[in-house]
């Protein structure tokens, strides 16, 4: 057999098995399936390894922005008139978060912890100074409707507000309005009631503080429990609501998500704030620093009203509770307080809340809430978490200062909790994924290297120089060498892969 001979047959032999194997591999994905299932092994909450200590402290800086309504027609708005409300803001806070005393419980099935909080001012990213800048807005303690469920409470509340020269409104620093102040009618209230503190503050004892013990899966057992919520306060099922859909404890706490994310999935996040778990859908493709993410952002039929979404009738505890597609009352987790739950600025709400104010102008690129997720990791590239403060306001018999009041849902203050993955953790980020890539897509090319010794095969054919000949037989020899060599190579990579959790 000649030397030609025995190229064209080596040549011949290696294109077919390069491309029946890649083939092979392509429509069988065993190289996706194996990444995939070393992504569902490495991403567990499992004490001692990388994406636990970085689940227990987040790298990425989170920024936690306030907004306030500063009311301007105090006056003509409790003569009846239309409310006008000028927005002032952001006051921000870098928010230290991290989660305290973890333990694994269930013979490491699940794992324990206190998600702690605390914030530091940032002068240069807000536009004034909290402990000087004025709001004139809601008296909130006036309105504790704990406090004012009969007439005669009433009556005695509104006597002790003139005496103290209390009104329906008030106006204090952004400090004193955020990490708490005295209120004078609290100060009454409270030696005869244990339920009341005579210190109010919207963020009042969240410096520094938690929410209660949280219990989450793993994701050892399964990939999609991954940091899903098992228990709060010790208790898997809520009580504020009247439905066992609405008092579900459902996902993750919004600080981790399984990996291999679909678009077509909903996301559930249980949030303490709203006392109850909501869920996202996905809305578009993204990319963060060099990141493709999905995002994921509630759908209208969240805070839907019971006739849009009949789902939604357990978080009503009373018909007269049921405020609108828009708005969730929390008075059951707020000790009966007036207190509704919204987006900002009413955004996703009835047009008729937004109308009822002077001053709002909901818009999607600043009010709404959003989660953009790297499908692959289920790591959060990018995130901001929006929300605002109401009153309900209406008339109460045995107050007078209410009875030319009309019943209007009166904004206070929204918040801005935003991150961003940082810089580190994005090369992380993007270094894991191109392995994903490489390993994922390296059918493509064997396939490539099979249809480059397909073209050498058949150049072959048609060359009769024993010189060119002897030359192609080397190349096609070395191509081979370096395509058994890069799958040596990336199976070596393959088996040192380890990934982390950044939020």
């Amino acid at each position: 057999m000649t030397r030609r001979s025995c190229a064209l047959y080596a040549v011949g032999i290696i294109c077919a098995h390069l491309l029946v194997i890649g083939i092979g591999l392509m429509v069988a994905q065993v190289f996706r399936t194996l990444m995939h299932n070393r992504l569902k092994k490495e991403i567990v909450l499992v004490e001692g390894s990388r994406v636990f200590e970085s689940w227990k402290t987040p790298p990425p800086p989170v920024y936690m922005e306030y907004f306030f309504f500063n009311v301007t027609n105090v006056k003509e708005f409790l003569e009846g008139a239309k409310p006008e409300v000028r927005q002032v803001g952001p006051y921000a806070y870098r928010e230290y978060r991290y989660k305290d005393n973890v333990s694994m419980v269930e013979n490491g099935t699940m794992v324990s912890a206190y998600n702690t909080k605390s914030f530091v001012f940032l002068r240069e990213r807000s536009v004034g100074d909290p402990t000087v800048d004025n709001i004139t807005t809601v008296n909130i303690p006036a309105w504790v409707s704990h406090e004012l469920n009969s007439f005669w409470k009433a009556t005695m509340v509104s006597v002790w507000m003139n005496s103290f020269g209390s009104g329906l409104f008030t106006t204090r620093t952004v400090d004193e309005l955020l990490w708490g102040y005295e209120d004078p009618l609290l100060a009454r209230i409270a030696p005869t009631n244990p339920d009341v503190e005579k210190i109010f503050g919207l963020m009042y004892k969240k410096n520094g503080s938690n929410d209660g013990e949280f219990v989450y899966r793993t994701g050892q057992q399964n990939y999609l429990d991954y940091g899903r919520v098992v228990t709060w306060q010790g208790q898997s099922q809520l009580t504020f609501w009247t439905s066992n859909q609405s008092n579900s404890i459902n996902g993750s706490d919004g600080s981790a998500f399984h990996p291999l994310l679909e678009k077509n999935e909903r996301l559930y996040v249980f949030t303490p704030d709203l006392c109850r778990s909501i869920y996202m859908e996905f809305e578009k493709d993204v990319e963060v620093k060099g990141i493709p993410a999905y995002r994921f952002t509630p759908p209208r039929s969240v805070l839907a009203s019971k006739e849009e979404n009949p789902a939604n009738e357990g978080f009503c505890v009373s018909p007269k509770e049921c405020l609108g597609t828009g708005l969730l009352k929390v008075s059951p987790c707020r000790k009966g307080a007036p207190v509704v739950a919204s987006f900002p600025h009413f955004y996703l709400a009835d047009s008729k809340f937004v109308n009822a104010i002077e001053g709002m102008s909901p818009e999607r690129t600043h009010h709404q809430t959003f989660l953009d997720l790297n499908p692959t990791t289920g790591v959060i590239v990018r995130a901001n978490k929006r929300a605002q403060i109401n009153i309900l306001l209406s008339r109460i018999g045995g107050f007078p200062k209410t009875r030319s009041l009309n019943e209007t849902i009166f904004p206070v203050m929204f918040i801005n909790e935003s991150v961003v993955i940082d810089d580190a953790s994005a090369a992380r980020v993007q270094k894991l994924l191109l392995i994903v890539t490489l390993v994922s897509n390296f059918p493509l090319i064997i396939v490539g290297l099979g249809g480059i010794m397909l073209v050498v095969f058949i150049i072959l054919l048609v060359r009769a120089r024993k010189q060119k000949v002897r030359l192609l037989f080397w190349s096609s020899f070395a191509l081979t060498t370096c395509s058994l060599l890069a799958i040596l190579l990336i199976y070596i990579q393959l088996s040192k892969i380890e990934t982390e959790s950044y939020f």
